[in-house]
């Protein structure tokens, strides 16, 4: 009862700092990883720490379903060919370089537990950039390229993030077998997603019709979704997202006004507690895993904290160049049909903070192997997989703002744009009047010109 009363009151924290965030446009995620390194200097406060697999199921499947949700499908389809670059091959080439990087840099750290460092940071969060980005002006599609790689990124990066574990927990791992059971894991994991989604559909359109019913199933079907691939040892994440573009999708014929703002508003009381819980619950370990990683010198513990986190930054950049241009040079369709911008690279590349998923992943690592040992280095991966997020967010939120003022972007405007459609086809129509109809009398065209404006 004691550790309850004292999360409650570190949530009421939580609130105000969501109440400073919202008076001086702070962003939020900024404020919450701030907030969790204050309570882990608190003296006094227990160490409460929620069983690993508890963490995964309370967490996630809520946090991937609702940023599913919040992704339109036809602005995700029609920018998919950058949404996947990003989402499965730049995690894959971050895992790679970090997992690199991390058992060059830490003597005695073996290559799977590099590779569970590098597939915990890979993934950047929605969350995070959305917060971020919010009131910058920043272009539609560079939103929506920025949504929808968080989204598909967090389900690869949680993918490889099983691997890695099952390679530490299981001994062994064998490339060509864990590639193909990854194909056959993906696929099984979408289509349970994509049942459970036209299962829902029909409950949905056929037999509901109560707003408070409907908002409470919106929050059944992702933990039905994770729970029943997790079962059957699938993909819970891919049945997730499945599960939540499908629904969003069709929430236009299942959901009336009121069910949907309704929705929209429970839905976005519960992410921001459970943001907040997750840091909440760092704060609380996160003396006890510096305790735990106490042989290490601290100004060896500072430079991994930075070098990984650097080398997180870099590689992001490293891989923009390519993905951005080489389509381009090799499709001429692509020039011709996508505007290009170079400073758009430079935003992508420096909005890859990285946020509560990666801490949940963090926090999810078991306590201890099947033979009863305890997992190894485990508080040095959630202190790292802490430094990234602080670094990337403080580091990489704070002047991402100052850096597209620097670059002088112009300011998207939803009424702009309205006005430049509405201008062209009001021309579009006064040209094939005077092409088509220029036999009428003068005064006739004139009050047809002008009935266009």
């Amino acid at each position: 009862m004691e550790n309850i009363a004292v999360i409650i009151l570190l949530l009421f924290g939580i609130v105000f700092l969501g109440l400073l965030s919202n008076k001086y446009k702070f962003p939020l995620p900024i404020a919450l990883v701030l907030g969790g390194v204050c309570i882990s200097i608190i003296p006094g406060l227990p160490v409460i720490a929620l069983s690993p697999e508890v963490v995964f199921i309370i967490f996630l499947p809520p946090l991937l379903y609702a940023a599913a949700w919040n992704t339109s499908w036809h602005e995700f389809k029609a920018n998919i060919r950058p949404i996947s670059l990003a989402a499965i091959g730049l995690v894959i080439f971050t895992t790679v370089l970090v997992a690199c990087a991390a058992h060059w840099l830490i003597a005695g750290l073996s290559w799977p537990a590099a590779f569970l460092i590098g597939a915990i940071v890979s993934p950047p969060d929605a969350v995070a950039a959305t917060s971020v980005t919010k009131g910058l002006g920043l272009q539609p599609r560079m939103i929506t390229i920025l949504e929808g790689e968080s989204l598909v990124n967090d389900a690869s990066g949680l993918v490889a993030y099983k691997y890695a574990l099952t390679a530490i927990t299981a001994g062994n791992f064998i490339l060509w077998k864990a590639s193909l059971n990854f194909l056959m894991v993906a696929a099984a994991g979408i289509a349970i997603g994509l049942a459970v989604g036209y299962i829902m559909y029909i409950i949905h359109k056929k037999f509901v019709c109560d707003s408070v019913i409907e908002v409470t199933l919106t929050f059944l079907a992702p933990f039905a979704s994770y729970l029943l691939a997790e079962q059957f040892h699938f993909s819970g994440v891919l049945a997730v997202v499945a599960t939540g573009l499908y629904l969003s999708f069709r929430s236009g014929e299942i959901f009336s006004h009121q069910s949907r703002i309704m929705a929209y508003s429970v839905w976005e009381v519960v992410i921001f507690i459970l943001n907040g819980l997750i840091f909440v619950l760092i704060g609380l370990q996160l003396r006890s895993v510096m305790q735990g990683i106490n042989d290490y010198p601290a100004s060896a513990l500072v430079l991994y904290g930075v070098a990984i986190s650097v080398v997180v930054i870099i590689v992001r950049f490293v891989w923009v160049v390519p993905a951005a241009l080489l389509p381009r040079y090799l499709s001429k369709r692509i020039r011709e049909k996508e505007a290009f911008d170079p400073r758009n690279m430079v935003i992508f590349g420096w909005a890859g903070m990285r946020g509560v998923v990666s801490m949940a992943a963090a926090l999810a690592i078991p306590l201890t192997l099947p033979d009863g040992t305890a997992f190894p280095n485990r508080n040095l991966i959630i202190y790292l997989s802490f430094c990234v997020i602080l670094t990337t967010l403080v580091l990489l939120g704070l002047t991402l703002p100052w850096i597209i003022r620097k670059m002088k972007m112009e300011r998207y405007s939803a009424a702009a744009q309205e006005y430049e459609v509405r201008t062209q086809v009001a021309s579009s129509i006064i040209m094939h009047i005077e092409e088509n109809l220029s036999l009428l009398q003068d005064e006739l065209l004139h009050i047809l010109k002008a009935s266009t404006k």
